[in-house]
């Protein structure tokens, strides 16, 4: 069968790279601004309603005290620093994969917030944001008249 072989050929693109490609693109032409979606720390699920948006981020190890919140126009920064649990004397890593340092990540929001009723909570490494849309951008529905 002419299939026979082929497992040793690279013939079939690397779809991750390709869509992290696609999404720093996006990302470009829709902001200006250049992420690298699989060097973002920390990672982010963000999905919305008609009345909020909610932002879920796994920050494990971390002070509370220490994370950033700001809201500017449509951005929000979150921005913190996690401490490295260092090594004991005479120790050496085998293996370090868990990022430490500072961290900032801007999301871009799909609508302006009323920023003094935006909620973050710390509950077990998990921080979760709730994000109320402006009223002045809910949708309204207009009743149509008939004569």
């Amino acid at each position: 069968m002419w299939l026979t072989g082929l497992h040793d050929v690279n013939w079939m693109p690397d779809i991750w790279r390709n869509l992290d490609q696609m999404q720093q693109e996006m990302d470009r032409l829709l902001t200006g601004q250049t992420v690298n979606y699989l060097q973002s720390f920390p990672a982010i699920n963000m999905w919305m309603s008609e009345n909020d948006v909610i932002l879920s981020s796994e920050i494990p190890g971390i002070d509370p005290g220490d994370i950033n919140i700001s809201l500017e126009g449509d951005v929000l920064d979150l921005s913190g620093s996690r401490i490295s649990e260092g090594l004991k004397e005479g120790g050496k890593y085998h293996r370090q994969e868990r990022p430490h340092g500072a961290f900032k990540r801007k999301i871009r929001l799909p609508f302006h917030a009323q920023e003094d009723r935006i909620e973050a909570i710390y509950e077990k490494g998990i921080l979760t944001i709730k994000i109320p849309r402006a009223e002045e951008e809910k949708p309204r529905k207009i009743t149509v008249k008939a004569e």
